[in-house]
């Protein structure tokens, strides 16, 4: 499961979810039983997954799932053993069925749990200052130490020797050891995952976590979103400056350091060794290999492989660049 912390109301028999999700085809597929909705890579045969880009053409040719949600010009990369529910707004009609799964990841209202911490069972075990707040489910190692007006928001694990900073919103989020969390930040909340359709706007709900791993650093007033059906994930070591917003799905690499204002579209990923200048913007869905170095003010729009240095709008060569511009 994506998220330890959503609780999937399934199973549900696919005649339902089909009714849902808008399908055109007209096929019997005699009442089965569907038990999660996942993405093409995670899928078992006992779940519904979405395939909209060629982009996942190679993923979508493997996928495990026994019915996906796509459409007519997309049918044919799937796998025989997948059945093809084509509909007219694949995204649309995949929040759909997640929303049926996972109802309580639509909202991110405040958490009503949450309790000071002095009245907690963290009292005696955590180094914190005033107004700490704590909810439920909350899990937190030893060693740790948690800033003036901080919540950390129910369904959290922090590991030991961890420093979260004041003014500081952590809720949907798992911290590994030695991580610093500095002032301000703001993590795995809700990401921007929502679909134009007519007079309003659909939300698309956010059933993944925020994953950070040992050693890390999340500078001042940064941002990172939860995944939506993967999860959004920083990597070892990997130190991120203040004021850099991190979209849902996101994979940041080990060993990254990434300077202030950067921005990172949903669903892109990082290798190892990352090195990125500051206010560059990374586009959505990208990869970008090991060891690239990206230049302050960068716009990269599509995949950058390994060992490249790159910089300008669109980002390219970094010679080149440097030879446009003497």
């Amino acid at each position: 499961m994506t998220n330890p912390f959503f609780k999937n109301k399934g199973p549900y028999k696919i005649d339902k979810l089909l009714k849902i999700s808008g399908h055109q085809n007209n096929l019997n597929f005699k009442n089965a039983k569907i038990y999660d909705i996942k993405d093409l890579s995670s899928s078992s045969k006992k779940d519904i997954t979405f395939f909209h880009s060629k982009r996942y053409v190679e993923l979508a040719k493997k996928t495990k799932a026994s019915f996906c949600i796509t459409s007519e010009n997309l049918k044919d990369f799937l796998p025989k053993n997948c059945k093809k529910v084509i509909v007219q707004n694949v995204l649309i009609s995949i929040a759909k069925i997640t929303k049926v799964f996972y109802p309580d990841s639509i909202n991110d209202d405040f958490d009503v749990t949450v309790k000071d911490i002095s009245k907690t069972q963290f009292k005696n075990k955590v180094k914190f200052g005033k107004n700490v707040l704590i909810g439920k489910n909350v899990k937190i190692g030893k060693n740790c130490s948690i800033g003036h007006n901080s919540i950390i928001e129910k369904n959290v694990v922090i590991g030991k020797d961890c420093s979260i900073g004041s003014n500081v919103i952590i809720r949907n989020t798992i911290i590994n050891n030695s991580v610093n969390i500095l002032d301000g930040c703001v993590i795995g909340k809700k990401g921007f995952g929502f679909f134009p359709d007519k007079e309003k706007n659909f939300r698309y709900p956010q059933i993944g976590v925020v994953k950070i791993d040992d050693y890390s650093e999340i500078g001042c007033g940064s941002t990172i979103d939860r995944g939506s059906m993967s999860n959004t994930i920083i990597g070892k070591n990997t130190y991120l400056d203040n004021q850099i917003h991190v979209a849902h799905n996101v994979k940041i690499g080990n060993n990254c350091v990434i300077a202030g204002q950067v921005g990172f579209a949903g669903s892109s990923t990082l290798g190892d060794h990352v090195m990125i200048g500051g206010q560059a913007g990374i586009s959505g869905h990208l990869k970008v290999g090991n060891n690239v170095k990206i230049g302050g003010g960068s716009g990269v729009i599509k995949d950058i492989p390994d060992n490249s240095r790159v910089m300008g709008y669109p980002a390219r060569d970094l010679k080149n660049f440097l030879r446009e511009n003497k």
